[in-house]
């Protein structure tokens, strides 16, 4: 929003402010945020920052060393949506305290690293990204965790097995199982709350595409956005689910990005279109070959292909994940290429082929990863696949333009699967980390800590808790 720091501590004064929020990413994904009066918002806290403890976030510092700041990015600053008394919000960079250098964990940090590897790459102006963002909106949820106790509840207007008796008024008009797309009301019931975060993102700055209701009979939603340089996609994801959440919550609803919350119903992705340009025109175009694919374009496919399970550590990072890439549900669960193939992990759209929107679009990932990790690591494997001259074809990664749950098992053996648990994507990323290293962009260190958060903080602790479908297969034997 602003050009310069200047230009924002201008504006909190002409537009009497009164707080000035400052948010940052932890490793995980998560925001965090720490809230100044404006008195106490200056050129200062542009130059030397805001200091915080890095011990008690996710991913960062332990406790023995020394703290960060946050260094507000004057670029994302807009009035919050929804504080009652005004405020001017911020995203931030972590850094490291005494040196001011950018934190090597901080995921914004990375991904700026990203886009300045692409840029001394020298092979395009940028590389422009669209996230699809598939949600569910839910009236609540309730779940229990404990010695004695393991549950969850979920309520939702649009469940077609909430009324049984039938006297509930509009209950006629239901979805019915795996038929919500593009639904119409009176069956789309969550119509004006999406409208109303639609509203909200595009005056928070950012371009939308369009809005719907999505396969999930039980309040599945996706709103796509317009392409953006990766940093601003990053953050604009981040700045998608915030509003979602928000106004979900002052409608006396919730929403959730898990990429599996309800058993064989839809799970919500979170897929990626990407293209390189340069010249204002897409770089992947070139009339007259597959797809009008160019050559560069099957390279950056190549690598990031060749590199999907490994990138999948930071795009399907969560045990739920996995429950989404199952087949019989337009998930991805084999690693090639095709034109309008909704099986491949990579897709052609067949639409907006042109030499100025010619794109890829990377289906596996979904909404529980770290957008700034998730997009840094499909660059890099792209720009991987370029600079080694990657030709997918020589792995047996397509192009196949059919559906390929519908070919014999034997000529599905023989296209490599993604990764079928967390674990597999781990081990994948472990062995498969120098694309990611080489460049500066990730280090041994985050890709060490990022491995064992997941496996010590997420995958054993959830693998040794006894689960209620346990009671129920093995309680009476």
């Amino acid at each position: 929003m602003f050009s310069s720091p200047e230009e924002a501590l201008k504006y909190t004064v002409d537009q009497k402010v009164k707080m000035v929020d400052l948010r940052f990413v932890d490793l995980v994904g998560r925001w965090h945020h720490v809230t100044l009066p404006v008195s106490n918002f200056s050129e200062d806290t542009f130059k030397n920052g805001v200091a915080f403890d890095s011990s008690s976030i996710p991913g960062f510092k332990s406790i023995s060393s020394d703290d960060m700041v946050l260094m507000p990015d004057s670029i994302t600053g807009r009035i919050d949506s929804f504080w009652s008394e005004k405020t001017m919000a911020f995203i931030c960079d972590v850094h490291e305290a005494i040196s001011l250098k950018p934190f090597t964990h901080d995921p914004r940090s990375v991904l700026k690293k990203a886009e300045a590897y692409l840029a001394k790459l020298g092979i395009a102006d940028g590389c422009r990204f669209s996230p699809e963002f598939e949600f569910y909106i839910f009236d609540q949820v309730k779940f229990i965790n404990s010695a004695n106790q393991a549950s969850y509840s979920i309520a939702a207007e649009e469940m077609n097995w909430r009324f049984n008796d039938g006297d509930e008024a509009g209950s006629g008009f239901r979805i019915q199982h795996q038929t919500g797309y593009h639904a119409m009301p009176p069956r789309d019931r969550l119509f004006e709350i999406r409208t109303q975060i639609v509203s909200l993102m595009i005056e928070n700055g950012i371009e939308v595409k369009y809005h719907h209701h999505e396969v999930g009979s039980a309040g599945q939603v996706e709103i796509e956005v317009l392409f953006s340089e990766p940093l601003e996609a990053a953050d604009n994801g981040m700045l998608v689910k915030y509003i979602a959440q928000m106004t979900a919550q002052r409608n006396g609803k919730t929403v959730t990005f898990m990429p599996k919350p309800l058993n064989n119903h839809a799970g919500s992705g979170m897929h990626f279109h990407q293209f390189l340009h340069k010249g204002g025109k897409s770089l992947f175009y070139q009339k007259g070959e597959y797809s009008n694919l160019s050559s560069l374009a099957i390279n950056y496919i190549g690598g990031l292909l060749h590199h999907t399970p490994a990138v999948m550590a930071f795009t399907n990072p969560s045990t739920n994940s996995y429950k989404r890439l199952v087949p019989g549900f337009e998930a991805p669960t084999k690693i090639f290429f095709g034109l309008a193939n909704r099986s491949a992990a990579i897709r052609i759209p067949n639409y907006d082929d042109n030499e100025y929107l010619k794109r890829m679009e990377f289906r596996p990932g979904d909404g529980a990863g770290n957008i700034y990790l998730m997009i840094a690591a499909q660059l890099i494997a792209g720009l991987d696949g370029i600079v080694k001259k990657i030709n997918p074809t020589d792995y047996n990664y397509g192009p196949i333009d059919e559906n390929v749950t519908k070919l014999l098992q034997a000529e599905q053996d023989k296209i490599k699967s993604v990764p079928k648990s967390p674990e597999e994507a781990l081990e994948a990323l472990d062995k498969d980390r120098e694309f990611l290293t080489s460049t500066g962009v990730f280090t041994d260190d985050l890709i060490d800590t990022w491995i064992d958060y997941k496996l010590e903080k997420e995958y054993k602790q959830m693998r040794d808790k006894p689960h209620p479908f346990e009671f129920e297969l093995y309680f009476d034997l």
